[in-house]
């Protein structure tokens, strides 16, 4: 969310954040609502500072024995003057109440306008954010590594995976229906290998390892900006009024809200492993051979908490992103960093980097990671704030990136790594997680 004084002083540059990440907002109504709400607060406070200041005055007036009064009557003024003060205060009392109920029955509309506004203003993008309608317009930063050139003809993950019986995706779908599959056998030890390797590696690099939950409250989704408006990509439990998270950074970013921390215990770095639960609305069609767009997932998660300064964010979002690509270089998966454009970019975000992984199968790049900064957008939702040494209050800021999400990781991996004989070769990193096994056979 963003400060609405912000908005009424940038108001072109916040309409123009909406044309550019392609979501709509009313920023003209908005602001029509905000100047009617201050409106009606001042109307308000004066009434009811009125209301306080004669409530008290009535008080003095019809106490006898309070010294005012004593004091009052000694020095000439008659108990019948003050009996008809008090009378004509408890009638300005009794007048002012249906102006202030008056008042309330159109601050309440007003107020629940405002907020609900509110909610649909995006972020503006960092300028060096390229303005661009989807993911082809992403602009591409840098490769890493070369893809592998086969001196045979390469099958595909899910080939791979029903001939070494590792990948399941008839009885995924039976259980389960659409984009839903199974690992079985070394598919889930290679599985549960990747992830480890990189939780290892985040907790090794001083990132708090945290298990988290992964059903929320709803205020939490619309606290870390996944509601309105990512709703229907949520799997909702509407009877209690939670929602399964997309990705463990929902809960990691909400751990501190509505909590005021400590400067000198910031940046505050934490990392969890958990399962993440994606709808895939409105993606019929879209990426439906094997495990690239799925229900169900696994993923670790990096997410950083510090203070409100733009520059240390900027340095913040290239280590997290640094921490992602040292995986993949372990991992030796080529792949490219691309600098997301702005219709890419989500409403909370000022800036994001994707990874994209080189996967035979699809003959390109598929994104695998998404690096995120998002200053104190999230933290003003989440009323996430620290002190600093002055004792000022601040909004902190977050950011946050995969450091790895599987299965769909274990695409490249498997076709990368396969061998003309239908075996795969497990990367050097992943098999101590392995018994030390050097390759996956079919058993």
């Amino acid at each position: 969310m963003l400060d609405i004084k912000f908005i009424r002083d940038n108001a072109e540059l916040v309409k123009k954040a909406g044309v550019d990440k392609r979501i709509k907002c009313d920023v003209d109504r908005l602001i029509e609502v905000d100047r009617r709400r201050r409106e009606l607060q001042m109307q308000l406070d004066a009434f009811r500072t009125q209301t306080k200041e004669n409530g008290q005055r009535v008080g003095l007036l019809r106490n006898p024995r309070s010294d005012w009064y004593q004091k009052t009557v000694a020095d000439g003024r008659s108990e019948a003057d003050i009996k008809a003060e008090a009378d004509r205060v408890q009638t300005e009392l009794a007048e002012m109440k249906p102006k202030i109920k008056q008042l309330e029955d159109e601050e309440g509309p007003i107020l629940e306008e405002f907020e609900r506004l509110m909610l649909t203003i995006p972020q503006p993008p960092d300028p060096a954010v390229p303005v661009g309608e989807d993911e082809t317009e992403n602009v591409e930063l840098r490769k890493v590594g070369e893809p592998r050139r086969f001196e045979f003809e390469p099958k595909d993950h899910l080939t791979l995976g029903k001939e070494l019986d590792i990948i399941d995706i008839e009885h995924g779908v039976k259980l389960a229906g659409t984009r839903n599959y199974i690992l079985k056998g070394d598919g889930a030890l290679l599985h549960q290998a990747v992830l480890r390797f990189a939780y290892d590696l985040m907790v090794e690099r001083g990132f708090t390892p945290m298990v988290v939950p992964v059903m929320v409250k709803e205020e939490v989704m619309y606290g870390t900006g996944y509601f309105p408006t990512g709703r229907d990509q949520a799997y909702l439990c509407e009877r209690d009024e939670m929602s399964l998270v997309g990705t463990a950074e929902v809960p990691l970013t909400a751990y501190h809200c509505d909590e005021i921390l400590k400067e000198v215990d910031l940046p505050v770095k934490l990392c969890a492993l958990s399962t993440c639960f994606r709808r895939e609305a409105g993606a019929a069609g879209k990426d439906t051979y094997g495990l690239f767009r799925i229900h169900l997932f696994d993923k670790v998660e990096q997410v950083i908490v510090c203070r409100n300064d733009e520059e240390e964010s900027k340095r913040f979002h290239w280590e997290i992103l640094q921490n992602a690509e040292d995986v993949m270089q372990e991992l030796g998966l080529p792949y490219r960093v691309v600098n997301v454009c702005t219709g890419d970019l989500g409403m909370g975000q000022v800036q994001k980097f994707d990874i994209e992984t080189w996967m035979p199968s699809r003959n390109s790049y598929g994104e695998t990671h998404s690096a995120s900064r998002f200053y104190e957008f999230q933290a003003r939702r989440l009323k996430m704030r620290y002190r600093d040494g002055s004792k000022k209050i601040h909004f902190c800021h977050t950011l946050n990136n995969t450091v790895i999400a599987s299965p769909r990781v274990l695409i490249p991996i498997l076709e990368l790594y396969q061998n003309e004989d239908g075996t795969v070769t497990i990367p050097e990193v992943l098999r101590p997680y392995m018994g030390g096994r050097e390759r996956i056979e079919r058993s």
